[in-house]
């Protein structure tokens, strides 16, 4: 059976939290990958930022709805979503859009786990950890590939 460490690139790219808008997008349009590791200043695995990220962080603002009762404003949705949908819009650096909840494998997971997870979880990246220390990544091409060998 075909396994993560079979398939993954293992010349990763990375960005860290500090990474700006400009050159990730930069960095998207010179490798051609769906998603990049963001890193920390020990190089551990913290998130994920993909060309979804990146797009979404140029959809427009939603503002919430609100009722005024006297003195008072109320909102019918949540405000730390809107909040945070503030930061996206403004973003400036990969800590503003990033995600840090990443579905990770370890390198002995076999080819049909990984693209089950691809699938279900609907992500094109996953990067090969030992523990939190990034290996390798697989992309969707990577599975097609590796398909194609067994």
């Amino acid at each position: 059976m075909i396994t993560a460490k079979e398939i993954m690139t293992q010349e990763v790219i990375t960005v860290t939290k500090s990474t700006s808008i400009k050159n990730l997008s930069d960095l998207f349009i010179k490798h051609k990958v769906n998603g990049f590791p963001v890193l920390d200043e020990d190089d551990q695995l913290i998130g994920i930022v993909t060309e979804k990220n990146l797009i979404e962080q140029n959809k427009n603002l939603h503002i919430p709805t609100v009722i005024a009762l006297f003195d008072a404003v109320i909102y019918l949705e949540s405000g730390k979503k809107f909040e945070e949908e503030v930061k996206r819009f403004n973003a400036t650096q990969v800590k503003d859009i990033y995600t840090s909840n990443v579905v990770t494998v370890s390198p002995d997971v076999n080819i049909h786990e990984i693209a089950s997870l691809m699938a279900e979880k609907s992500v094109h990246s996953i990067p090969v950890v030992d523990g939190k220390n990034v290996l390798g990544i697989i992309g969707k091409l990577d599975i097609i590939k590796g398909l194609a060998q067994s």
